[in-house]
Order: structure tokens, then sequence, then C-alpha cells
């Protein structure tokens, strides 16, 4: 336990940024933040590049379009616009349909904020999964990343690792199981432990180099 602690530490010291923080969120449970991480999370589903997807999360952020009122009233072209500023674009044109219309939904169904979406989950990460697959673009991997970060502000969700993380986890060895790797961090850094797998399942380059330090 003492070994898997450190190798925790040490990735954490090295991969420990989350992708929210990348993409410059301030993520707080407030409406903004939480809808800010829905749009890049519905960026990080589709086959791009990690990067790309951050870099067209900050542009829409930077167009003013941080909550679904103004997500609904930007026009699909300027929505467009903003993912193409981000290199966004084999992906562009359906995107910016999917994110005006899950803005609609966001604003008609929970009045454009996810903690009503939160509150009627009942905290179940099950059922926040199958509430948030409801958004255009979103299927099962777009709301594991959503949770992924969230639990750093839902706290209930705890410890929430999906199979990408896991899959990190095995590469170095820790515990491939959500309760084994929640007792190898504090509770609030374990958003940014999972991240950090996944950074890890992403870049065997980065495995190794976790793994080298962790047995200096």
């Amino acid at each position: 336990m003492a070994d898997d602690r450190r190798t925790a530490r040490i990735l954490l010291e090295q991969q420990g940024r989350t992708y929210a923080q990348e993409a410059g969120i301030r993520l707080a449970d407030r409406p903004g933040p939480l809808y800010q991480l829905l749009v890049l999370a519905t960026l990080l589903s589709t086959r791009i590049r990690a990067g790309v997807a951050v870099a067209a999360a900050r542009e829409l952020n930077a167009a003013g379009y941080r909550t679904p009122q103004a997500m609904q009233a930007a026009t699909w072209q300027a929505r467009v616009d903003a993912l193409g500023r981000g290199h966004y674009r084999r992906y562009d044109e359906r995107t910016a349909t999917m994110l005006g219309d899950g803005a609609r939904l966001c604003l008609d169904r929970w009045h454009g904020d996810l903690r009503r979406l939160h509150r009627e989950a009942g905290g179940s990460p099950a059922a926040l999964r199958r509430l948030l697959t409801e958004f255009p673009g979103i299927g099962p991997t777009g709301a594991d990343i959503f949770l992924r970060e969230a639990q750093a502000v839902w706290p209930d969700v705890r410890p929430y690792a999906d199979r990408r993380a896991l899959a990190g986890a095995g590469l170095l060895g820790l515990p491939a199981d959500p309760r084994g790797l929640g007792g190898l961090v504090d509770g609030a850094d374990f958003g940014r432990l999972a991240s950090a797998l996944v950074r890890v399942a992403l870049d065997e380059d980065c495995a190794r180099e976790v793994v080298r330090a962790a047995a200096g």
C-alpha cells in the first residue's frame, strides 16, 4: 500500500491536471462551470485529439458561450467558427448543431442548471450517467468524462473511475477498482488522480516515466 501511495503521489505531481483545468474552466458547483464541463465532455467524446478538444472548449468560452443561454443564442455559424479557431474542424458542423440542441435541452429540462440534474439523480452515478446520455453528443464515454471531472465538486460521486482510468491504473500496477484507488489519495484529489490515470492510459511513455520515478 505504501508503494501504491508513492506511485499515486508521483502521478499527481507529474500528470495531476484535469482536463477542465487545462481548458481554463474554474470548476465549481455552479451552473456556469458545470455547463462548460458538459461542453468539454461533448467535445472530448469525438474521435479527435484531447488537445484539440480542449483548445476548442477554450475558444467557445472566449467567444462568450459559457452558459446554455449564450450557446443557444449564438448562431450555428458562430459556433462553427469558434470550433474552427480551436482547429476542431473534422466534426465542427455536426458538433455546432449538437451544442445548440444540448443547450436547449439544458434550458428546457433543467432551467440551465445542471445541479438540478444532480438532484434528480439523487447523487447516484448510474442515474447521473443515464441522464447525461440524453444530451446530444454525450454517450457513455462522454458521461464518464463529465463524472470523472465533476466528482471534484460533487463528492457523492466519488470515487469515480471509468474504464480508461482503470486501464491506466493497471499499467502502473495500482488497484484496478475505484475503491482501491480511493484509498491512495485524499478524496478531494481523486478527480485529479482519475484524469492522470487517463493520461497514462493514452500515453505509454507517460506510464514508463511514472514507474521509473516511483522505483527511484
